[in-house]
């Protein structure tokens, strides 16, 4: 039976997330940065030699520059919720780091939601683009 890259989407973002120190160094070697209005990205394919976890998987970051622990807590949780709500538009095996601007945490939700989507379909893209030109 053929697996639908629907069927490999995890539901939650709990089983797509970045966990290890190497997965980010990875991600941070193999790519270059990406801006976005309200955050930086980066994102890698993962291949042959990477763990045999199906579907996208995405790591945030949120150091002391954006403020004090409470402040840096908001941030993930509502960037956590934007990509839970975005996760279905990524369908490769890729990694993506975001690191968000301390402009997020006052920023509308739905303006989040969206720009989260922007960078995940142009994560894709750019992915499928990659397979275009390879000849895959």
């Amino acid at each position: 039976m053929q697996e639908t890259a629907s069927d490999r989407t995890p539901l939650s973002f709990r089983g797509a997330r970045l966990s290890k120190h190497a997965d980010y160094q990875r991600v941070y070697q193999e790519s270059r940065k990406y801006f976005s209005a309200s955050m930086t990205y980066f994102f890698s394919p993962r291949g042959e030699s990477s763990p045999p976890i199906c579907g996208p998987r995405i790591g945030l970051t949120a150091g002391r520059v954006l403020g004090k622990a409470v402040e840096r807590n908001r941030i993930k949780r509502r960037m956590r919720e934007a990509v839970r709500k975005n996760l279905g538009r990524l369908h490769s095996d890729v990694d993506v780091v975001l690191h968000p601007r301390k402009s997020v945490l006052e920023m509308d939700t739905s303006r989040l939601e969206g720009e989260i989507g922007r960078v995940f379909a142009t994560v894709e893209g750019s992915l499928s683009k990659g397979d275009r030109e390879m000849g895959t």
